[in-house]
């Protein structure tokens, strides 16, 4: 994930620690901005739906993160697997964008 986010053109560090204690897997610190990678453990199984959720203490995180002025996407492990590499791409270029983050159309598309 953070290989394809840098040759979509976002400049970031792995495993940021912000001051508040929180660590991100992939963040910028001067923007404010973040991408969290959720695995398995992150989610829970709605009972009625069967659909998967994103358990409380993940939710929180998030919630606390925004508080702290911060710009937060999420990638689930269940859609990142289920996807090519160009869906992959796309997915990775609508998170920038769901964060603030713009890319020019013809970088998105020349990345292999």
């Amino acid at each position: 994930v953070s290989a394809m986010l840098e040759q979509l053109g976002w400049s970031h560090t792995e495993e940021h620690r912000t001051v508040e204690g929180f660590s991100l897997d992939m963040a910028d610190a001067e923007t404010k901005r973040a991408i969290e990678v959720d695995g398995p453990s992150h989610y829970l199984q709605d009972a009625s739906s069967g659909e998967r959720v994103a358990n409380g203490s993940t939710r929180f995180k998030a919630r606390l993160l925004r508080a702290y002025g911060w710009n937060l996407a999420n990638v689930a492990f269940f859609e990142w697997n289920q996807k090519t590499a160009s869906e992959r791409r796309e997915l990775l270029a609508e998170k920038l964008a769901e964060i603030g983050v713009r890319r020019e159309p013809e970088l998105i598309d020349s990345v292999s």
